[in-house]
């Protein structure tokens, strides 16, 4: 009975240290939101089952890293405008009551894009209709989230890789004003959130002068148009550094904000030397083009953590150009490059594995600020 005391003391003095030490190396442990607050916000794409917290890991590293926070598919309009008289805010609400609550910017994507069109829209043949669809979708979704929503991708992938203006149902109904009248009724809706146009290949010199072009005209109309989104789906060895230098400069003189919307880096063999993220492209899925099933070799892990460092040094060096950085996905088993353009590969292109572990690409990352 003497002894028991002793026992019960020295075992509550080894749990106490443990826990002290746990707190005392997390709080130490480097994050991405804390490594970059002084220079851009640092964000993900989140998808339904992490908006609805089913993952607890998942969450933690979420909140740990990242200070905000872009719908990967929810706010989409065949999701979140099903039926012409239907919207559908349940997940939305959820989104954005999450951001809330860990205190993250919070990015609206998207309002209007071709792709992942509600079909009842898709067949609308009148331009009067269509202007009042565009109107009602844009007015009631926008105002709904007024001063809750920091910013939105107002008009995604309108600018084909050539520099013409991508074939849609509002390019064929109403022509190219329909890109000036979406941001018009967004600033409308919320004159207080940041405006975005946002697309892929913004690196590819006709697209850039395209885009350039266009937001040129719609500044000429006196219409609010705040930032250009370069989606960040990129290579090992594509774009240049050089290229990306360029671009953010030629969009930054237009007087606009840049921010990385949808970065990822793909360490796969690409068919057909595929640019961009045209979703609709699909290829066959062969041995060459799925080199890594089961793990990612640490001589290409090296390759991905070098392009990271590059790429961060580079946003580090013209931050003061840049409002966020996003990574479109939390860890590699989330992302989208696992299934495009070849369905079934396994592809690595985010800082966290699928077991949610830092790659060497995240330390690289975390290293850029060190002098």
């Amino acid at each position: 009975m003497k002894t028991y005391p002793f026992f019960l003391t020295l075992f509550a003095t080894i749990t106490f240290s443990s826990c002290y030490s746990q707190k005392e190396h997390h709080s130490k442990n480097p994050n991405l939101k804390d490594t970059f607050k002084k220079s851009f916000y640092i964000g993900t794409a989140i998808n339904e089952s992490q908006i609805e917290e089913k993952n607890t890991a998942e969450n933690t590293l979420i909140v740990s890293q990242f200070n905000s926070i872009t719908a990967e598919n929810i706010m989409k309009s065949m999701n979140i405008h099903p039926q012409k008289e239907k919207y559908a805010f349940d997940l939305s609400d959820k989104f954005v009551a999450f951001g809330q609550k860990n205190k993250m910017f919070i990015h609206g994507h998207t309002l209007i894009w071709h792709s992942q069109l509600s079909p009842w829209i898709a067949e609308i043949k009148d331009s009067t209709e269509l202007k009042n669809v565009m109107k009602d979708h844009i007015s009631t979704i926008v105002s709904r989230y007024k001063g809750k929503i920091d910013s939105w991708d107002v008009v995604n992938e309108a600018v084909n890789d050539d520099g013409t203006l991508r074939k849609s149902v509002f390019l064929e109904t109403l022509g190219e004003d329909y890109l000036a009248y979406a941001f018009q009724l967004a600033a409308k809706a919320d004159p207080n959130a940041d405006l975005y146009y946002n697309d892929y290949s913004m690196t590819n010199p006709a697209k850039r002068e395209a885009v350039i072009k266009m937001v040129k005209k719609i500044q000429a109309k006196g219409i609010k148009i705040d930032g250009i989104g370069m989606q960040g789906h990129w290579q090992l060895n594509s774009p240049t550094i050089d290229e990306i230098e360029k671009s953010i400069l030629a969009y930054s003189d237009l007087g606009v904000k840049v921010a990385f919307t949808e970065l990822d880096i793909s360490v796969l063999p690409s068919p057909w030397e595929l640019q961009g993220a045209e979703i609709s492209q699909q290829f066959e899925n062969t041995p060459k083009m799925n080199p890594y099933p089961q793990s990612l070799p640490d001589s290409i892990q090296e390759k991905l953590a070098k392009r990271y460092s590059d790429i961060f040094k580079l946003f580090l060096k013209h931050k003061d150009k840049i409002s966020r950085v996003t990574f479109w996905g939390v860890h590699d088993g989330q992302s989208w490059l696992n299934d495009w353009p070849i369905k079934g590969r396994t592809n690595y292109p985010l800082l966290f594995d699928a077991k949610l572990k830092p790659k060497k690409a995240y330390y690289s990352v975390i290293n850029t600020t060190k002098k």
